[in-house]
Formats: C-alpha cells, structure tokens, sequence
C-alpha cells in the first residue's frame, strides 16, 4: 500500500491593525532603520544595498543576521511598489529556494489594515518540507508579528518622527 502525503509549499497571512495614517505605516514597513529595530534580537544588520532609510522599487538590501543558530546572509529586491497600497519583496539571495514576501495596506475609518502575505519554499525535498510544517512556518511567523508589533508601536505613538521626516 502505497501512502504518500503531500504538504504544499507554506504560505502565511497576517493580518494587523493599527491605529495610524495609512502613508505613515506603507514608509515605516519599508523603513531600514525600523526593520533593523525589530530584530535587534537577531543582531540583524543591513550590510549591502540600501542600508538606512526607505527602500524603493527595484533596490535591493542585504540582510545578515543570525538565525536559528547561524549566521545568515539574505538579499532581497524590492519588485513591485505602489505607494502606500502594496510592495513586494523577494529574496534575490539566500537560503531559500524561494521567498516572496507581498507587503499590502488598507485605510480603513481609524487606521490602517496592514497585510502580510509570506509565500516561501525551502531547499532539501522531502526534509526541507518536513522543517517547514514542524517548525520554520511558525518561526517566520513569529518573526513577522514581532516585526509587525514595532511597526504598530512607532505608528501610534511619536517614535515614527525620528524615522521619517515629515
């Protein structure tokens, strides 16, 4: 008897409120600086590429940071870009067999409904879709909510004026 199981390439979608202008949000998730902050638990430095401010389309960033008990070079391009609705990244480097990361914005009465859509897959076969399902999908995830809880921070309170010049 022949039992196979198929496990799909993992996605992610996130889903968070908060409570500020729309534009405001769209320039701190594109924020060098911000993102930097966000990790800061990963030594996660921007070591190529644009480095500090706000990436635009077509740019790229090279991330190093250390990740599940390694240090990790990521480079990611910027490959879709409509401001403040939606951008796109996608690795152009790294330890992924892919990584698309859609970045999308929604004003809403008192706020903004920002979205998180992560597709990636990973290399090795069998075991790399074995890593996923036991524990990579939840660890991404984490580090997007975390990320996520920056953003809303700096969004609703001052901190976004140190970071953007408006």
């Amino acid at each position: 008897m022949n039992m196979t199981t198929t496990i799909e390439m993992p996605n992610i979608h996130l889903t968070t409120f908060i409570a500020a202008p729309v534009e405001r949000v769209f320039d701190l998730s594109r924020n060098i600086d911000l993102h930097k902050e966000s990790m800061t638990k990963h030594k996660e430095e921007a070591v190529a590429g644009t480095r500090f401010g706000l990436i635009e389309k077509d740019e790229t960033v090279t991330w190093k940071a250390k990740h599940l008990f390694k240090t990790r070079i990521l480079r990611t391009k910027i490959t879709e870009m409509v401001k403040p609705m939606v951008f796109v990244d996608e690795q152009a480097k790294g330890d992924f067999k892919m990584l698309k990361h859609e970045h999308h914005f929604k004003p809403c009465e008192n706020g903004t409904i920002m979205i998180d859509v992560i597709h990636f897959e990973t290399p090795y076969g069998a075991m790399g879709r074995w890593f996923n399902a036991l524990y990579l999908t939840r660890y991404i995830k984490k580090l997007i909510e975390q990320r996520n809880q920056t953003i809303k921070e700096f969004a609703e309170t001052d901190k976004w004026k140190k970071l953007l010049n408006k």
